[in-house]
């Protein structure tokens, strides 16, 4: 019973399909689907199983499931301060980890990560800041210190190990973003990403304004036209401004996070390849259809960041 309850444990773990967003099926979104679709089949690879909508400045791709499905989640945050060819170079982007090959998002090297990550969520003992401890979990987290510090040291060795294939995938997938939607389109990408900090100050300030009821405001109706007021602020950003947020970002090494290249060095190497024309071109009737089949999405999420964001 001991030795089945530790395989138990020690089993690998697969991702879940994450529910934190507003997940769309191939039935609600048929033209959002088919544009997935046709950037996959340009870049040589799948397209996905599902769709999952949030808040946040950021998209990204993942497995999840025994039988490795695919999901892509979008972040309207960002996917709404773009035009529909930096659309296209996002949706390259993030297809194209799988394209090339990425190994954190390999079928075993991803599955080990997760299963790491996962055990030491579950080693690491949960505190409460305004209590004592007892003795029995003072013991009992004197245990956990040998397995959860062996865990750790697993995980963070192999991140080390696989963190400069990780880093050229990036390079790799911002290739990928070129071919599909042009270097100028890739080079907008980069461009958008500098003001990451200033949308998600927009969105809380909007929760904030809501929920203090700051000038009138009511909650409903400040989430009715969100989306539209955080995209008008986006255009407001001067050509001007971005040069200076390159600047900075060349200065303090802006990246999107820890596993990714310094944002200046990813878009430099957009600018020296070669210019090339789009492989996906996005029309007026596909972009009206995915603004359509996305409306339900942008009401209900712009309804929970002003319900949630302020706090």
């Amino acid at each position: 019973m001991i030795l089945l309850l530790a395989a138990f444990v020690l089993r690998p773990r697969f991702p879940r399909l994450r529910h934190d967003g507003r997940v769309l099926r191939r039935a609600d979104a048929p033209c959002l689907y088919a544009l997935v679709d046709e950037v996959a089949a340009a870049l040589g690879t799948r397209g996905v199983d599902t769709v999952v909508v949030d808040a946040q400045f950021n998209a990204s791709v993942a497995d999840f499931g025994l039988r490795g499905r695919r999901t892509l989640h979008l972040g309207l945050g960002l996917w709404e301060v773009l035009d529909q060819q930096e659309r296209v170079a996002l949706l390259g982007h993030e297809l194209g980890h799988y394209a090339n090959g990425d190994p954190r998002r390999a079928r075993l090297i991803g599955t080990a990560l997760y299963s790491l990550h996962t055990w030491l969520y579950l080693l690491t003992p949960v505190r409460a800041v305004h209590l004592r401890r007892t003795a029995l979990e003072m013991v009992t987290d004197l245990l956990m210190d040998v397995p959860r510090w062996a865990v750790y040291g697993v995980t963070l060795l192999l991140e080390r190990l696989t963190l400069r294939d990780t880093q050229r995938a990036e390079y790799l997938a911002d290739r990928a973003a070129v071919r599909v939607g042009s270097a100028a389109a890739a080079a907008g990408l980069m461009d958008r990403l500098l003001i990451g900090e200033s949308i998600a100050a927009a969105l809380r300030t909007e929760s904030v304004r809501a929920q203090t009821r700051i000038g009138g405001v009511e909650p409903r109706a400040a989430a009715a036209g969100l989306w539209e007021r955080i995209a008008e602020r986006a255009a407001t950003v001067s050509e001007r401004e971005y040069e200076r947020l390159r600047r900075v970002g060349v200065l303090r090494g802006h990246s999107v996070d820890s596993t990714h290249p310094p944002t200046h060095l990813r878009r430099s190497l957009i600018e020296a390849g070669e210019p090339g024309s789009a492989a996906v071109v996005v029309g007026p009737e596909t972009a009206a259809g995915i603004a359509a089949e996305l409306a339900p999405a942008r009401s209900a999420v712009a309804h929970a960041v002003i319900r949630d964001l302020a706090g």
